[in-house]
């Protein structure tokens, strides 16, 4: 409290003791695999598509993040981090292939040397031919670059004077294949002379493992990294499947990874990992790879299948794509037009051109009751998702909505109530913890997510001196109960219709 010594008029600003909890984003993604270029291992926001573009680069034809990224972000995704896994070469740079013309005269004296501008053995198969000019002069000559025996580019009139003829001049401006490389002074080529470029070779590709991908947190690499990125709501590793179609990683990988992704999420306890089943197989055969081979149980992870046709956006040409980008988007979607708390299905995917595989009815009752969501296609409506199941055998976190408001609500209130550590713990602070947690729940419940008819059926918030004995409150505790009622979605429609007859009833 001030001390008040000299006469006058003072002004104190007084708090009002209200704290209201603002609800966090619950539709941010993070995607981990490889890309063009950009920052390796370092978990970057992007919020469209032109920024990862100018970030990470266009689409790579090894690999599915750039796709799967462009397909969140059609189909509803606003925010996104993108943390690129270390490219599979070694980092020792390439080496490219180069030659050296001799000189005019005798004295064994370099003249010039040439660089292919293509690393590796791509410029191997480059030769240089020196052959008198067009316009004979003392120092002019022409330079036919050959692949093979087929002359690609000629170049005449050459000289090593300045000027607009000077041969470092032209090449940098005019060769697509070579680049004249500084040596020091230059001198007039030995006519006729012809020479092969040779020793271009890329590094040695490094294998491929599990731990590329689930990375290590203290050195902040792999998903790893996305430890210290709270904003996390959703986990997506498109390229762990590219890696098993090329045999990088062989399906016990594939079980590592993704067994690492639900050890994440589980050990954040805020986000949802989306899993991609292996591609090409059949419901029987997805049903066999989930209950035998996989086996995942988890309340954090999401599985959907089968792979989504789409159209590569520069080529026109189809691919064939693991979902869980698309799905992404459709989360993405569903929150911001619905609200967390509607399960994301029978929603349409956008730019899903087919399906890798169709689905009957039949074959989804196999695959739904063990958590496989399933993408389906009906007549005159589209591409939908048609599951929201979590991999769960627990009947309470068996729907994914209901995961996905719980992360909501317990982390919104994590945040919100920061304010109370080391506050006195009195009757004072119960009451405010009850009556901001209480006011929250109600804007939710309000909202629709929450079921009752009144507030008192859809949660309940208990935090007095029954919850916080005296011995708690010595040990520093503050304990709040607090319980809300999830609306589950209606997955299954039953209509019972019997046949009426007219007149049968009795009238007086």
């Amino acid at each position: 409290m001030p001390t008040y010594l000299t006469p006058g008029v003072y002004v104190e600003e007084v708090s009002s003791g209200s704290k209201p909890i603002e609800g966090v984003g619950t539709a941010i993604a993070a995607f981990v695999g490889f890309a063009e270029k950009g920052p390796v291992s370092e978990p970057t926001l992007v919020v469209n598509w032109p920024q990862f573009v100018n970030v990470f680069g266009g689409f790579l034809t090894e690999g599915y993040l750039a796709y799967s990224v462009y397909g969140y972000f059609i189909n509803g995704g606003g925010a996104a981090y993108i943390v690129r896994l270390p490219d599979r070469r070694d980092a020792e740079a390439p080496a490219f292939a180069t030659a050296t013309l001799p000189a005019l005269g005798e004295n064994g004296k370099a003249a010039l040397t040439f660089r292919a501008l293509a690393a590796g053995n791509a410029g191997d198969d480059l030769s240089v031919h020196v052959s008198p000019a067009g316009q004979p002069g003392e120092d002019t000559f022409k330079l036919e670059i050959r692949r093979g025996e087929q002359v690609e580019e000629t170049f005449d009139n050459l000289t090593i004077k300045r000027g607009a003829a000077n041969v470092a001049t032209v090449l940098a401006k005019q060769s697509k294949l070579i680049a004249l490389e500084e040596t020091g002074t230059l001198a007039v080529p030995a006519k006729d002379a012809t020479v092969r470029l040779h020793g271009g070779a890329l590094p040695a590709r490094r294998e491929l493992t599990p731990e590329h991908y689930i990375g290590d947190t203290s050195a902040r690499t792999g998903f790893g990294s996305l430890e210290t990125v709270d904003e996390v709501t959703m986990l997506v590793v498109p390229d762990l499947m590219a890696a098993f179609q090329r045999g990088d990683i062989d399906m016990d990988g594939v079980k590592s990874v993704q067994l690492a992704m639900i050890a994440h999420c589980e050990l954040m306890a805020d986000r949802v990992a989306i899993l991609d089943t292996p591609p090409t197989l059949n419901p029987q055969q997805v049903r066999d790879w989930r209950t035998d081979v996989a086996g995942y149980e988890s309340k954090y992870a999401a599985m959907y299948w089968p792979w989504v046709n789409v159209l590569d956006p520069q080529t026109g040409a189809r691919v064939t794509l693991p979902p869980s980008g698309y799905v992404g988007g459709v989360w993405a979607r569903t929150d911001a037009t619905r609200g967390v708390h509607k399960a994301p299905a029978n929603e349409v995917m956008r730019g899903v051109v087919s399906l890798g595989a169709t689905i009957a009815k039949s074959e989804q009752d196999i695959l739904n009751p063990i958590g496989v969501n399933c993408l389906r296609a009906f007549p005159s409506q589209g591409i939908r998702v048609w599951g929201a199941r979590t991999l769960s055998s627990d009947a309470e976190w068996r729907y994914l909505n209901v995961r996905r408001l719980f992360n909501f609500v317990e982390k919104s209130i994590l945040s919100g109530t920061n304010w109370v550590v080391f506050e006195p713990n009195d009757q004072f602070l119960w009451d405010s913890v009850r009556r901001v947690i209480s006011a929250f729940l109600d804007r939710i419940w309000r909202n629709g997510a929450l079921m009752g008819r009144s507030a008192s059926q859809a949660y309940f918030v208990k935090c007095d001196a029954e919850n916080n004995p005296a011995e708690s409150r010595d040990a520093g505790n503050l304990v709040v109960e607090v319980g809300i009622a999830p609306v589950k979605p209606a997955e299954f429609i039953i209509f019972r219709i019997s046949q009426f007859s007219e007149g049968a009833a009795l009238e007086e």
